[in-house]
């Protein structure tokens, strides 16, 4: 038993060390999207044979829209990235960049999640109305800052 758990405690090990190097130390907001993703696949799945609308090309098309969302925040860490660095060949303070990849995974948890409660409650699952309302109102925020609407202008009284 003791070397169930040592090989158990090592792999969990190279697991957590391989995501904080890949990922930096919050690995677990990506790896919260990655079980998103999945469990909103599952339950989309679900839906459709609880609807008959069963397909394959539909089921692609979500697995690839999955992977686009991975691709798009790929590209929003290695821009804000890039910028940061380009600020620093130029002199010019741009690391406030760094915020577009949280930005960006933010709001794909978001929506994974209200995906994922929609689904629910389309199997008869009661879901509390509190948290649909709550994740709304966060996606609004996150929309509402990535917009500028939340952003004090310098010449705009309070």
């Amino acid at each position: 038993m003791d070397k169930f758990f040592n090989t158990f405690n090592v792999f969990w090990a190279v697991i957590v060390s391989s995501m904080t190097a890949l990922f930096g130390q919050l690995w677990i907001l990506f790896a919260g999207l990655l079980v998103f993703n999945f469990v909103d696949w599952i339950t989309g799945w679900r839906v459709a044979v609880v609807k008959k609308q069963c397909s394959s090309k539909i089921g692609a098309t979500g697995i690839l829209k999955k992977f686009g969302y991975w691709v798009v925040i790929a590209m929003s860490f290695y821009i804000s990235f890039a910028f940061n660095k380009l600020g620093i060949v130029l002199g010019i303070r741009l690391d406030f960049l760094i915020l577009i990849g949280w930005f960006v995974l933010a709001n794909y948890l978001v929506n994974e999640a209200r995906s994922i409660l929609e689904n629910l409650v389309n199997l008869n699952i009661s879901v509390p109305k509190f948290l649909v309302s709550g994740l709304k109102v966060t996606s609004e925020a996150i929309n509402n800052v990535a917009d500028g609407k939340f952003v004090k202008k310098e010449n705009e009284e309070e």
